[in-house]
């Protein structure tokens, strides 16, 4: 039995000898795996780590402000066809062509040979015995850039001086003449009878003479100002 419990000893001692010879080697192997996965995990974290961000484009250029045409300027412009005093009526439209271009601080903003577009404000022919002709007309568009763009700007005004005064004076002139040549011929009848006849010269004188009529045929030159600023888009 003794012996018996000293073979069980021998062998618990060599287990236990075993098993503290194997720990350090254990712990050794566990070192040098953890050492070795150590650089592929540096290396795995360098891969995943982003990449550095792309240049940023640049902004967009700003979008190029409007250009001022400032009130006062002088836009001279050719009838493209005749108005007048009796061949015009008010509210009737005509067309007209920039003759000379128009700059701001260097740069041409309306160049010449833009379309222009204007209206008769006023017309009146000349009264028959009295009153006097006008003609009144203003710009209200121009085209620039192929687009129409309402302008406002003074107006053109041309006025005549009737002769109805004179056309009277000559009327009553040519009845008294009558009468006067009636009462040499025959007495009070020729003299009524040629008071007729001398009305009727003398108001034919009148219509004779009825005085001119304001016409600015096409081609002609018309200078208006722009009474308010005109933005331009370039």
């Amino acid at each position: 039995m003794r012996s018996r419990a000293l073979y069980l000893l021998s062998i618990f001692l060599v287990l236990t000898l075993a098993a503290c010879s194997n720990k350090p080697a254990d712990t050794a192997s566990n070192s040098a795996s953890q050492n070795t996965a150590a650089p592929s995990n540096d290396a795995s974290g360098n891969a995943s780590s982003p990449a550095a961000p792309a240049t940023a484009a640049p902004p967009p250029a700003p979008a190029p402000q409007p250009l001022v045409v400032p009130a006062g300027t002088t836009l001279t412009v050719r009838l493209g066809e005749s108005v007048g005093s009796k061949i015009s009526s008010p509210g009737q439209s005509f067309s007209a062509t920039l003759v000379s271009p128009v700059t701001v601080d260097g740069n041409t903003v309306i160049p010449a040979g833009a379309l222009a577009r204007g209206t008769v404000v006023d017309a009146k022919p000349l009264g028959r015995f009295k009153g006097g002709a006008i003609l009144e007309v203003r710009l209200n568009s121009i085209t620039v850039n192929g687009t129409e763009q309402r302008i406002k700007t003074s107006a053109v005004t041309r006025t005549l001086k009737g002769k109805g005064k004179r056309t009277a004076v000559m009327a009553g002139g040519g009845t008294a003449l009558g009468a006067i040549i009636g009462g040499l011929a025959g007495g009070g009848k020729g003299a009524a009878i040629g008071a007729a006849a001398g009305a009727g010269a003398g108001t034919g004188g009148a219509a004779f003479t009825g005085n001119k009529e304001i016409v600015l045929p096409a081609e002609s030159a018309l200078s208006f100002r722009l009474t308010s600023p005109l933005e331009v888009n370039p």
